[in-house]
């Protein structure tokens, strides 16, 4: 019997999974998890487990085609750009539009560091001594990655587990402390959490004169929005006393980990809440060692392939960048645009 390793491909986690080819020909298949795969360890969610329903062919577009005739790949993409045109000739470029990702976590990483990459891996969490969940419900979105959180809980009464969320979800099951935030109010609490982190002298100066710039505009920004705790309290429906606590659970706490989902990137202003979060490890240089950092857990199904095939927004094929003229170059020549 041929077995396959491969990845599931539903949320972020990229869980590793072994297919067992029962029947080439009519494409039937078993699912099990790899159990040597460091993201899941033989671990599978509901999706994952069930994938073997969703590899039949029935009904499934095998080869391009135009008005229901088979033809090739190259009529095909010019039958598309032709409409295309005809389209903007007649009505103007404001008639074609395209739905696609703009992908938050991307932009606030970028910002932050010049590259799309996520500076934290899953151990991190197994490491921690505090996980704040933003804007997740990891328990019902990532199940495997909360399985590890739950486990490392068990393993460690230490780890201190804090949830952000308007709403109180199954996440909420584990954590010690819950913050009933007002909607919208993410980048506020944490402007508030970078200028209590100044106020009480809780900022890392050696790395951030090594490693930062642009501090002092940050800095100045947040004190000048969110300087006062009953201010921020306020304005996030949240307890004094509350938000004094996961104040100083970040601050005196060296290994935080700060997980970061849809409920923070699927917003008007996700960027600038990405960032408002990067800057707090900047800030306390809580980053690149074992066991914190921010770390966003995607919510879409492949978002890494749309980074990778040119699927977002803002981004051209393989993380070439859309404003770098080679870059456009190289992918113009690419598709003999």
């Amino acid at each position: 019997m041929k077995t396959i390793k491969t990845t599931c491909p539903y949320c972020g986690v990229g869980c590793g999974i072994v297919a067992k080819v029962i029947d080439d020909y009519h494409h039937i298949i078993e699912i099990q998890g790899d159990s040597e795969h460091p993201a899941n360890f033989g671990r599978l969610c509901t999706k994952g487990t069930n994938l073997a329903d969703t590899v039949s062919l029935e009904n499934r577009l095998l080869q391009p085609q135009v008005n229901g005739q088979v033809c090739d790949w190259k009529h095909a993409t010019s039958q598309v750009a032709t409409g295309f045109q005809n389209i903007i000739k007649e009505h103007g470029a404001d008639a074609v539009a395209f739905y696609v990702s703009g992908q938050s976590a991307v932009v606030g990483y970028k910002r932050a560091f010049g590259a799309d990459a996520v500076p934290c891996n899953y151990e991190d969490l197994e490491q921690a001594e505090v996980i704040i969940l933003i804007g997740s419900n990891t328990a019902w979105c990532h199940p495997v990655a909360f399985s590890r959180i739950r486990r490392a809980k068990e393993q460690n009464p230490n780890l201190r587990i804090v949830v952000i969320d308007p709403r109180k979800t199954a996440t909420c099951d584990i954590a010690d402390l819950y913050l009933s935030i007002k909607p919208g109010m993410d980048a506020l609490l944490f402007n508030g959490l970078l200028a209590n982190l100044h106020l009480q002298r809780k900022l890392n100066q050696q790395y951030i004169r090594q490693y930062c710039e642009g501090f002092d505009d940050a800095l100045n920004a947040a004190l000048s929005e969110a300087a006062d705790i009953n201010f921020v309290a306020a304005q996030c429906g949240l307890s004094e006393n509350d938000l004094q606590k996961f104040y100083s659970w970040f601050s005196d706490t060296e290994k935080v980990v700060s997980v970061y989902s849809q409920g923070i990137n699927q917003s008007s202003t996700g960027s600038d809440k990405c960032n408002a979060i990067i800057n707090c490890h900047l800030a306390t240089g809580k980053i690149g060692r074992a066991g914190m950092g921010p770390f966003s857990f995607t919510g879409q199904p492949n978002a890494m392939g749309g980074r990778e095939v040119g699927g977002l927004a803002n981004m051209l094929a393989a993380h070439l960048e859309l404003e770098n003229p080679t870059h456009r170059d190289l992918v113009g020549r690419f598709w003999d645009s």
